[in-house]
């Protein structure tokens, strides 16, 4: 899949710098591309960049849409050059921390800017580009704006599923009703899906005149409480009551007895099949057209996924159920032929997760952190059983940063077989580049090194920890972080290693 030897970075939107509170797509993400750029990097890989909400801890991988942008990313400077908001609209803005998001604060202050600059944009006559827009993904946007605006009235941490029946169930005459009825709320949220996609494709278009590639993540799964599963409930395993009849998860393994979780529901994959897998490969189409190159998060759902009874409260009790295999990819590869794609392949694979990767020649993913248990021969993550069809990472957004895994997860056992690799001691000083040294040697095509540990950060600057609901996707960097001495260290090990 991917041709020559190259690098990049792994860095959500929401960690870089901004007086707003979180990273967005405004003067910062330019000065982060030309950074890349300086350092001769070739992708800058992203987390889902969908709505996130507080009721999922604002949980990229948790959207209340698998389309919908997220308004929090949404550059106001951008806004302000455009004309859109005024001086007066930025003045007395609250003060954040440097180094972490405060989400319920910059959600309420980017609301406000936000409605603002919609009152703005209607006053005046409306642009042929957003009528295009709005034609162009009416296809998923008429439920999203629907779902959102139902949200604002009736309580966000109300599921829908609790709503009243006819617009639990998508009675049309009240759909109807309602549309008419929240009309100026739908616009709102069209125009804010509108301000997301205008400064996201000017971004990309921006990285694409400086030769940077935009990887993006698409989770497997969406979310219970999602315009997704409200629209089309015959596409997942659901009740008469509309809750989930079985929920995603993992079965029980080494790391967790009782297995994980996630609460996801399922899909319908004969349903999926019979629609010729139209709505997933609408959003692959979506993901595409924003995106270089994607990667498929819990990929071997597509080969066999463990399914756990919507009552249970653990995932002991699940069964593997079929996913739909090729089928699927061939489906897919006939509507999106250029379509580029990687697998997250971690964890317990299979063989016949493998055979479908071989199939499609589906790259890997290798992580360094895991490289040092157990017999250096049989583990797969260590750098000398790479092969070239593979991403390499230090760590990933799962992970502890390098520095905060070598000072608080390795055990004495790794940290020697580490240093017995490198042929020489390291220390919590150290132990990052010494890692980027290793992923960027790897005779895998593509190393993604995260920003964190391009600035040696410890685990204060971790992104998430999959055990925890609440207290994730926090850390941001600040200006000086993209200054040229991390970007000529990094140019200089990418040039030594070649991958420029």
């Amino acid at each position: 899949m991917f041709r020559k030897r190259s690098s990049g970075v792994l860095l959500h939107i929401s960690s870089l710098p901004s007086e707003f509170g979180i990273g967005d797509l405004g003067p910062q993400a330019y000065q982060f591309v030309d950074f890349l750029k300086q350092a001769d990097q070739t992708y800058w890989q992203m987390l889902p960049l969908n709505c996130t909400t507080a009721q999922a801890g604002y949980s990229p991988y948790s959207s209340m849409s698998a389309f919908a942008g997220n308004p929090l990313l949404i550059s106001p400077s951008q806004l302000y050059t455009e004309g859109l908001l005024s001086k007066q609209d930025l003045m007395n803005l609250p003060s954040f921390p440097i180094h972490k998001v405060s989400f319920a604060r910059v959600e309420s202050l980017k609301n406000r800017l936000l409605n603002r600059a919609f009152e703005r944009f209607f006053s005046q006559k409306l642009p042929e580009a957003y009528q295009g827009f709005v034609k162009h993904h009416k296809d998923w946007m008429d439920d999203f704006v629907l779902f959102a605006a139902l949200k604002q009235r009736i309580g966000a941490k109300r599921p829908w599923t609790e709503w009243p029946k006819p617009l639990r169930d998508r009675d049309k005459s009240v759909l109807k009703e309602v549309r008419s009825e929240l009309h100026l709320e739908l616009e709102r949220y069209r125009f804010i899906q509108y301000l997301f996609w205008r400064q996201f494709t000017a971004l990309r278009d921006y990285c694409r005149e400086l030769d940077i590639l935009l990887v993006g993540d698409v989770p497997l799964y969406v979310a219970q409480d999602s315009a997704d599963v409200w629209a089309h409930p015959k596409l997942f395993k659901l009740n008469a009551d509309k809750r989930p009849k079985f929920k995603a998860g993992v079965p029980p393994d080494y790391f967790s007895k009782t297995g994980q979780l996630w609460g996801n529901p399922v899909y319908n994959w004969d349903m999926m099949a019979k629609q010729g897998y139209a709505w997933f490969i609408d959003r692959m189409a979506h993901n595409m057209s924003l995106f270089d190159t994607i990667r498929i998060d819990h990929f071997r759902g597509f080969a066999e996924y463990w399914e756990v009874p919507g009552s249970h409260k653990t995932a002991m009790n699940g069964q593997w159920q079929p996913g739909p295999g090729q089928a699927f990819f061939k489906t897919l590869f006939e509507k999106l032929p250029f379509a580029q794609i990687f697998a997250e392949d971690l964890g317990h694979i299979t063989a016949d997760v493998r055979e479908l990767m071989r199939q499609f020649n589906f790259a890997g993913m290798k992580v360094l952190h895991f490289g040092f248990d157990g017999k250096a021969s049989q583990n797969f993550h260590c750098p000398h059983n790479h092969n070239e069809n593979y991403i390499v990472y230090t760590g990933t957004h799962d992970n502890n940063t390098s520095r905060g895994w070598f000072e608080h997860n390795a055990t004495e056992q790794q940290i020697t077989r580490l240093c017995d690799y490198l042929g020489h001691k390291v220390n919590s000083r150290t132990v990052a580049w010494q890692l980027i040294r290793l992923a960027m040697t790897s005779v895998a095509k593509v190393s993604m090194i995260p920003m964190q540990d391009i600035l040696n950060l410890g685990q204060e600057a971790r992104m998430n920890y999959p055990s925890k609901a609440r207290g994730n996707w926090h850390w941001r960097m600040t200006s000086k972080d993209m200054g040229s001495k991390h970007a000529q260290r990094l140019g200089a090990l990418t040039e030594l290693t070649g991958r420029v």
